[in-house]
């Protein structure tokens, strides 16, 4: 019988690239008060393991393994202190993003900090989030994409059932992963990295993870950058359907950004009726890579995928097509591989894809039981043609975990606070996975925070060619010197 998963679609993470270039020693630093046990890692990186309590409000529960990574530049000089940076997700490795430490930040700010990641509970090293085997994971992104009638939905509840009882069964303390308790444990890693304040580079869902903690420990933000800001005050239903709206917008705009190009594979007048087409032609005939069929759930991913990124990513998606007349699936499954951190041999890098489902799970409170998120599929379709329908299922794997633990999760407040140092809040107009008016939301209740605003398209801002961006934020970090006023820059 063919699988069916209704499994939590986020597309709020970060796509990294980490590659590996060798570094010179480090250098004598004179103000490193860390008190973690530093060994030397990844050639020329320092690793350590932080101990964090698995339940703060009843220590004898036990402790999480925190995996912590940094890089010190052999070129470092007047040391600020450590900044640490996280990718996003829920689920990216902290670790794995560091190892790109160069191309995170700009040379003049390595030479004044060291750059710090950390495996958020649950995560990579990080006492990880167990569910599915690779094999699963490929069956998962084989399956069909959405169930279309009555006994695909019921089989797909089976299916998602199924799969909520592996997370239970092979992940201990499994309601102790949130990104509420995250943040607490970043201030445990604070402390052991010997600073007084936090000096932090979040992105994507990195910064929900950052606000959280500044609303937690407003007395100990120091230099704050929340980059491709989420609005944590927004209700998850309407945070899933808006942002399916912004990547049909996004996909809207490579159509007529295609049309002018020469190498455009679309059909002359083509619309976002195409790709609702394709997705329906591959789930009956899936495009082929060798022997593995390439069929709608990676075709839409893969798509998906690409919109993060106007410059790469859109290439890629011209290319995807181009094969895909041919029944070439190459392209799509690179794309959709990338995104679920899939290895040419079948293997997955990381347990990205578990630790995104249930710490998702862990963050919102659900507001639909599952008959109602069924009725309501209509809505998504209409709002987000294109892509709505795939996530439109979003929240019931959460409404099974929820159940099955008796968890109540508590609904994220909307409270004003200001903070010791003025917040860096950077959003990008047309950024299709965190839309650009959950940073302007974030901004009006952190007191004193400053919006900044790239005016483009794609994901995230801070390193995309902006030199406004990239000036505001590097003197930020550097001089501690914060705009005026709202700032609005161009690509």
């Amino acid at each position: 019988m063919r699988k069916y998963f209704i499994l939590f679609l986020s597309i709020l993470f970060l796509l990294t690239s980490c590659t590996f270039q060798s570094r010179t020693a480090d250098p004598v630093v004179t103000n490193d008060l860390s008190t973690l046990n530093w060994s030397s890692c990844h050639g020329n990186f320092q690793c350590a393991t932080m101990k964090v309590p698995i339940d703060y409000s009843n220590k004898s529960l036990g402790e999480f393994n925190i995996a912590v990574i940094r890089y010190r530049d052999s070129t470092q000089h007047d040391r600020i202190g450590s900044l640490v940076v996280n990718p996003g997700g829920p689920g990216a490795s902290g670790v794995e993003f560091a190892l790109d430490a160069e191309y995170i930040v700009s040379p003049d700010v390595l030479e004044r900090y060291d750059i710090v990641g950390f495996d958020p509970r649950g995560v990579g090293e990080s006492s990880p989030i167990q569910c599915l085997s690779a094999k699963e994971l490929d069956e998962i992104f084989a399956s069909d994409a959405k169930p279309d009638n009555n006994a695909e939905y019921a089989q797909a509840l089976k299916d998602t059932q199924d799969y909520v009882n592996k997370c239970l069964a092979k992940t201990p303390d499994i309601s102790h992963y949130s990104t509420q308790e995250a943040a607490k444990d970043m201030d445990v890693l604070r402390a052991a990295l010997g600073d007084e304040k936090l000096n932090y580079m979040g992105f994507s869902y990195g910064t929900f993870l950052g606000a959280l903690y500044a609303q937690e420990f407003p007395q100990n933000v120091g230099q704050f950058i929340l980059d491709g800001a989420i609005d944590f005050s927004i209700p998850i239903e309407e945070q899933i359907i808006v942002q399916a709206k912004s990547f049909d917008s996004a996909l809207s705009n490579f159509i007529a950004d295609c049309h002018k190009q020469s190498d455009c594979p679309l059909p002359v007048n083509a619309t976002s009726q195409y790709f609702i087409n394709l997705f329906k032609r591959v789930s009956i005939t899936p495009l082929k890579v060798g022997n593995r069929l390439i069929a709608e759930n990676l075709v839409v991913t893969g798509t998906a995928a690409a919109l993060y990124d106007d410059v790469s990513g859109w290439s890629s998606l011209k290319s995807a097509i181009s094969e895909a007349h041919n029944g070439d699936g190459t392209s799509f499954a690179k794309l959709a591989d990338t995104y679920n951190g899939r290895n040419s041999d079948g293997t997955y890098s990381t347990n990205e894809n578990d630790a995104n489902v249930i710490i998702g799970c862990l963050d919102w409170k659900q507001h639909r039981t599952i008959s109602q998120i069924r009725s309501q599929v209509t809505t998504f379709e209409k709002a987000a043609p294109v892509l709505g329908p795939y996530v439109a299922y979003s929240g019931i794997t959460c409404d099974l975990l929820s159940e099955k633990l008796k968890l109540q999760i508590p609904e994220n407040k909307k409270i004003s606070f200001s903070t010791q140092t003025p917040v860096l809040i950077i959003g990008t107009t047309h950024d299709p996975a965190t839309p650009y008016e959950w940073a302007q939301g974030l901004n009006t209740f952190i007191i004193g925070s400053r919006l900044i605003t790239l005016k483009g398209e794609g994901h995230t801002a801070y390193g995309r060619g902006s030199a406004c961006i990239d000036e505001a934020v590097d003197n930020y970090l550097l001089k501690g010197t914060v705009p005026p006023k709202n700032l609005m820059c161009t690509q």
